[in-house]
């Protein structure tokens, strides 16, 4: 009887979250891109690591800012500040896989953030990112349906 509570529970589960949009969060606390404030790429092209008193949820994960302000405008309209593939790394997106990213290593391209895994990667897809990110959109939306 208990296994098969365990089974039901975990098809439950798993239909709940079928084409769910995947967000890159820390396993533990649930803090999306490493803690690194959304808006700041937008507004000041930076990569700023978010305080703890600046916090947001959205999509299950939380996010942080570096302002008060900075989370305001992100509550206003927290699609455009999103990054592209969840905050996952655009480069594998591109290639039919998710990475972990550096925050730190980021592309604003036609108003849409884009992370990558580490700097060797991230100059590799600054290249030909015109190539990749219609490959990593096509992938993306396989990844989340």
């Amino acid at each position: 009887m208990k296994s098969i509570l365990i089974i039901t529970l975990s098809l439950v589960l798993n239909v709940a979250c079928a084409g769910a949009e995947k967000i890159n969060t820390s396993y533990f606390s649930g803090v999306a891109i490493d803690g690194y404030d959304v808006v700041a790429y937008h507004t000041e092209e930076a990569a700023i690591a978010g305080k703890d008193e600046f916090k947001a949820t959205y999509k299950n994960a939380t996010w942080k800012f570096s302002s008060e302000d900075n989370r305001k405008l992100f509550l206003e309209n927290p699609e455009h500040y999103l990054p592209q593939y969840g905050g996952y790394c655009a480069y594998a997106v591109s290639k039919g896989s998710t990475a972990d990213i550096d925050p730190t290593i980021f592309a604003l391209v036609n108003g849409k953030l884009y992370l990558n895994y580490n700097k060797s990667v991230g100059e590799k897809w600054e290249k030909n990112k015109e190539k990749y990110i219609p490959l990593a959109d096509k992938n993306w939306k396989q990844m989340t349906q």
